[in-house]
């Protein structure tokens, strides 16, 4: 599920290096507020003021240690949105005043053939937003704080108009179902797509199906759900999973 976490309040107490966060300190998962030091911004660098950040369950899992892997005090977040203060001298796609997003990775080995053709998420040292380490040693802190500061191939620009509030989980749901649906070539209006399941990813799909000219139907086991699936995201078909007849006349005739 994506939530909003406005930030806009705490940013403005960020200033000379030092952050305000929310952090977990132990596996309770508990949110308390946190004081950090962000690095300097270095020649490639971005600092941007944090004004939104998406809730993903990600970061549920991390600040309640269900991976048994987390650093404590930990602060989470990974669907970041804000307005770039600060550039380092090497900058050349981004400037002071930009509305941009970071998503879940921060850094990797910049020079592999995964790097080198954009899949930076499959590199063997990339590197996560919130509790990963980064190439200095230390832990890196997530988008629940005041500002970030990250190398700019890991930020990515904001269209003008576009509210911040929406853009922050298209950086995580947003491509996660975007990228599958690219890939197997569903932004071709006409064909019939379904969605199984209306939750934080699914919701998305519908939206991006419809905006593709897609058919699109919804498979739930909440009949509560219809309203919302066809009224207000404009899904072409409602579909009961565990009824078996309303699946044997849906099933059959979508592309994916």
């Amino acid at each position: 599920m994506s939530c909003f976490c406005s930030l806009i309040g705490m940013a403005a107490e960020c200033e000379s290096g030092n952050c305000h966060a929310w952090a977990a300190k132990d596996p309770s998962g508990t949110l308390s507020p946190y004081k950090f030091n962000r690095r300097t911004v270095q020649s490639g660098d971005i600092s941007l003021r944090i004004t939104h950040c998406g809730v993903c369950y990600a970061d549920v899992i991390w600040t309640r240690n269900q991976h048994n892997d987390s650093v404590y005090p930990l602060v989470p977040g990974h669907e970041i949105a804000g307005v770039v203060t600060e550039v380092g001298s090497d900058v050349n796609g981004f400037k002071v005043g930009d509305h941009v997003c970071v998503g879940t990775y921060v850094n990797s080995c910049r020079d592999c053939e995964n790097c080198n053709s954009f899949l930076e998420n499959h590199c063997s040292k990339f590197v996560f937003t919130f509790n990963g380490v980064d190439t200095d040693g230390t832990v890196t802190k997530g988008g629940y704080s005041g500002h970030i500061v990250v190398h700019e191939r890991y930020c990515y620009k904001i269209p003008d108009g576009y509210p911040l509030e929406k853009a922050a989980p298209l950086v995580c749901a947003g491509i996660t179902v975007y990228t599958p649906m690219i890939r197997h070539n569903m932004n071709q209006p006409g064909k019939s797509l379904g969605v199984i399941g209306l939750g934080g990813l699914g919701h998305m799909a519908v939206k991006f199906g419809k905006s593709f000219g897609l058919k699109v139907t919804v498979f739930s086991t909440s009949e509560s759900k219809r309203e919302e699936a066809i009224s207000l995201l404009g899904a072409d078909n409602f579909v009961i999973s565990s009824d078996k007849k309303q699946m044997e006349a849906h099933g059959l005739w979508l592309e994916v």
